[in-house]
């Protein structure tokens, strides 16, 4: 089996070609390849396969065999690739994921492509749809008490669930302990992705992330959506105006319109090889 091993600011996936054959066993595979001991090692597997209603499909899976419903990072080196491989031959192409269906603009020089723009579409804050289970329609700088100490949070969801929590001195939380006290917590039915953001300022914003089925991360495109969604929010940052997210691998670059959210940033192939089990 060939696979291509490609990284977005460090959220690092392995990548097959499902246009010819179709994997079986991907939840399975996809805890095999993503060992960094014993596999090849990633944040998960995800999939290129055919689609009817876009130019094609992503599949994506965590590192403990959970099926996701969006990657921020992932879905722009699904265009590269797709770009690479010659699977699309444009450079606007549409991709379904099982949070709809993603338009995205590749941005190519001499052939290659140099960075990808996502339309993540418009973030939703309805707490029934994130899903969280709150008092009020909406969780928005609301307290809740996790590990014995009190946070605020806002909940949001770009396709999978997300709680923001501005803070300060992210770099010396304990997210290894607090991050799966959150992620397990009674109140999100489906788990959740935790962000600790510190503002750097209005335009700058500085995050660590806890991934649901994967633990810290380097980078995370969905929750850098979910971080600028927040700020914008409560005040802290503008709309229609690109706001850097600083994550541990990198910077990406995150607009918030009144209609949607737009993610830019690079998406790099790492090495390929094939794999056997």
């Amino acid at each position: 089996m060939k696979f291509y091993k490609m990284q977005g600011i460090g959220n690092d996936y392995v990548y097959i070609n499902c246009f010819e054959k179709d994997i079986e066993n991907p939840n399975e595979l996809s805890v095999k390849v993503s060992d960094r001991h014993f596999g090849i090692g990633s944040d998960g597997l995800i999939l290129l396969r055919p689609s009817k209603a876009a130019d094609l499909k992503m599949s994506m899976f965590n590192a403990d065999g959970s099926e996701g419903r969006m990657c921020g990072n992932g879905i722009r080196c699904v265009g590269k690739l797709a770009y690479m491989l010659g699977l699309v031959n444009s450079e606007s192409i549409t991709v379904e994921t099982l949070s709809g269906i993603k338009l995205l603009k590749l941005n190519v020089v001499d052939g290659k492509v140099i960075s990808v723009r996502v339309d993540m579409g418009s973030p939703t804050l309805e707490r029934e749809k994130v899903p969280v289970i709150y008092s009020e329609p909406r969780v928005v700088n609301a307290p809740i008490r996790v590990g014995g100490k009190e946070y605020r949070i806002t909940c949001v969801s770009m396709g999978n669930p997300h709680a923001v929590i501005f803070t300060e001195n992210i770099d010396d939380i304990e997210i290894e302990k607090i991050g799966p006290l959150f992620e397990k917590n009674p109140i999100f039915p489906e788990s959740v992705n935790t962000e600790f953001v510190e503002i750097l300022g209005s335009k700058d914003l500085k995050m660590r992330v806890w991934e649901r089925g994967s633990g810290e991360t380097l980078a995370c495109g969905t929750g850098a959506c979910a971080v600028t969604v927040a700020a914008c929010i409560n005040g802290i940052s503008p709309r229609n105006e690109d706001i850097n997210v600083h994550l541990r691998g990198g910077v990406l670059t995150i607009k918030c319109t009144n209609d949607s959210v737009w993610m830019t940033g690079p998406a790099e192939l790492v090495f390929t090889g094939t794999y056997s089990e």
